[in-house]
C-alpha cells in the first residue's frame, strides 16, 4: 500500500514540481535600450506567432515530403450473401454452390517513383523555410524598431519632467527672492505675482507631463510583451547615446540588404516553382506498388477463418494524363503571369526603398544638425540665466528680464534632448532603410 501511496503521489505532484522549476523570464528593476529589446524579442507576442508560423511551415513541409516515403495500407473487409456469393474454380468443377460467407485481409504498399506534385513539394520548401525565415525577421525589426522608439520616448518625457523639476526650484527660488524684495519695499507686488504664475504654469506642467509617461510607459510595456503590474526604471547615460546618436551617411544603399525585398525575390522563386510544376503537368506518374492477401470462403461463419486463399504481387503504376479540359494550360499562363506581377512588385519596391532612403537620411541630416545647434544654444542660455540672476538679486536687471532668461533657459534645454532623441529615432528610420538594423 505504501508503495502505490507513493507512486500516486509522484503522478499528481511531479508536473507541478517540473513546473515550478521553469525558469521565468525577467526584468530587472533598472532597464537599459539593449536589456529592453532582448526581453521583447523574447516575449513579444508578435514574435512568438512568427516562430510558430515557422513550425507550422516545418510540419507542412514534413507532410507533404512524407509522400516520398512508402505508403502502407491494410484493406479488410467481411461479406455475408444472402444469394449467390463467391464462387471459386474448385466449386465450378464439383458443381457446388457458392460459399455464403466471404473476408480478405490484405496489405498494399506504394512507393513513389515519381509525381509532379510530390517532385513540386521537394522544390517548395527550400524557399518555403526562407520565407518565414525571413518573416520572422521582418516582425524582429519591427519590435526592435518600435522598442526603440517608445524607449526614447519615455526617456525625452523623463528628461522634460527632470527640466521642469529644475525650473520649478529655481521659480521657487525667484519666488522667495520677489517676496523679499516686495516685503522690503524694494518693488511692488507685480514682481511676486509674476513670479507665482510662472511657479503654478510649471507645477501644472509637471502634472501634465507626470501623467504623459504613465502612458507612454505602458505603451513600451505593451510592445516588449511585459505583463500588465510589472514596473521597472530606465536607464539613461547621455554621454553614450550622444556617442550612438553618430552614424556613417556616406553608407551605399543595396536592396538585397532589405527584408521586404528578400521576402518579394523569395515569393518569385515559389511561383517560379509553381511554373514548373504546371509546365512539366503532362509528365506521368509512376509509383512501385505490392499487395499481400489473404481470401476466406466458407459456408458457415464459425468455420470461415479455418482455410485460406493467398495472392500476392508486386509491379509499377503508371498514371498518364491525357486530357484535363486545357486546365494545365490556363494555369501555367496564370502561374505566369503572377511571376509577371511579382517582376512588377520588385521594381515598385525599389523605388519605394530609393524614397524612403532618400528621405530617412534628409532627416537624420536635418536633426542632427538641429541638435549640434541646440547644443550651444543650452551653453548660452545657461550663462544668460545666471548673469540675469545676479544682475536681479543686485538690484541691475527687472524680474521681467529673469523671467524670459528662465523661459529661454528650459525652451533650449527641452528643445537640446528633443532634438537629441529625434536624432536617435531618426537614426533608426535610416538604419532600417538600409537594413542594417540589428536585431540581436
Amino acid at each position: 500500500m505504501k508503495k502505490y501511496f507513493l507512486l500516486i503521489v509522484l503522478i499528481h505532484f511531479t508536473p507541478l514540481l517540473l513546473l515550478a522549476q521553469t525558469p521565468v523570464d525577467s526584468l530587472p528593476v533598472v532597464v537599459t535600450l539593449k536589456q529592453s529589446i532582448a526581453f521583447a524579442l523574447r516575449n513579444q507576442p508578435a514574435i512568438k506567432q512568427a516562430g510558430i508560423d515557422k513550425l507550422i511551415n516545418e510540419k507542412d513541409i514534413d507532410i507533404s515530403l512524407s509522400s516520398w516515403l512508402p505508403q502502407l495500407n491494410s484493406t479488410n473487409q467481411y461479406q455475408h450473401y444472402f444469394k449467390g456469393g463467391p464462387v471459386n474454380a474448385a466449386q465450378v468443377n464439383a458443381g457446388g454452390t457458392a460459399f455464403r460467407e466471404f473476408s480478405s485481409l490484405g496489405a498494399q504498399i506504394n512507393q513513389t517513383i515519381y509525381n509532379n506534385e510530390v517532385l513540386q513539394a521537394s522544390k517548395a520548401s527550400k524557399y518555403s523555410r526562407l520565407l518565414y525565415s525571413q518573416n520572422e525577421v521582418s516582425t524582429q525589426i519591427n519590435v526592435v524598431s518600435d522598442v526603440s522608439k517608445a524607449f526614447f520616448d519615455v526617456l525625452l518625457s523623463q528628461k522634460q519632467l527632470n527640466i521642469i523639476n529644475e525650473n520649478i526650484t529655481r521659480l521657487q527660488r525667484s519666488l522667495k527672492d520677489a517676496t523679499s524684495r516686495y516685503q522690503a519695499g524694494v518693488v511692488d507686488k507685480i514682481d511676486y505675482k509674476q513670479a507665482t504664475i510662472a511657479l503654478n504654469n510649471e507645477v501644472a506642467a509637471r502634472k501634465q507631463t507626470t501623467e504623459s509617461i504613465k502612458g507612454k510607459m505602458a505603451t513600451l510595456k505593451q510592445i516588449m510583451g511585459v505583463q500588465a503590474g510589472k514596473d521597472f526604471a530606465l536607464t539613461y547615460d547621455s554621454t553614450r547615446y550622444e556617442q550612438e546618436a553618430v552614424i556613417d551617411t556616406n553608407q551605399v544603399l543595396n536592396f538585397n540588404n532589405r527584408v521586404e525585398y528578400q521576402l518579394l525575390q523569395t515569393q518569385k522563386n515559389l511561383q517560379n516553382v509553381n511554373v514548373s510544376y504546371y509546365k512539366y503537368g503532362f509528365l506521368p506518374s509512376l509509383s512501385a506498388i505490392g499487395a499481400y492477401n489473404l481470401l476466406f470462403l466458407n459456408d458457415n461463419l464459425a468455420h470461415l477463418y479455418n482455410k485460406s486463399f493467398t495472392n500476392a504481387y508486386a509491379g509499377l503504376s503508371l498514371t498518364i494524363p491525357i486530357f484535363q479540359g486545357g486546365r494545365r494550360l490556363k494555369n501555367l499562363s496564370r502561374a505566369r503571369l503572377q511571376v509577371e506581377r511579382t517582376d512588377l512588385d520588385i521594381i515598385n519596391q525599389q523605388n519605394t526603398i530609393s524614397t524612403e532612403y532618400v528621405q530617412t537620411l534628409a532627416a537624420y541630416k536635418s536633426n542632427y544638425t538641429n541638435w549640434q545647434t541646440l547644443k550651444e544654444n543650452v551653453v548660452l542660455a545657461t550663462d544668460v540665466y545666471n548673469v540675469v540672476s545676479l544682475q536681479y538679486r543686485e538690484g541691475i536687471k527687472t524680474y521681467l528680464d529673469v523671467i524670459v532668461a528662465q523661459a529661454d533657459l528650459r525652451t533650449s534645454q527641452l528643445n537640446y534632448y528633443n532634438a537629441l532623441f529625434q536624432v536617435l529615432s531618426s537614426k533608426i528610420d535610416l538604419q532600417r532603410s538600409l537594413g542594417t538594423l540589428p536585431v540581436e
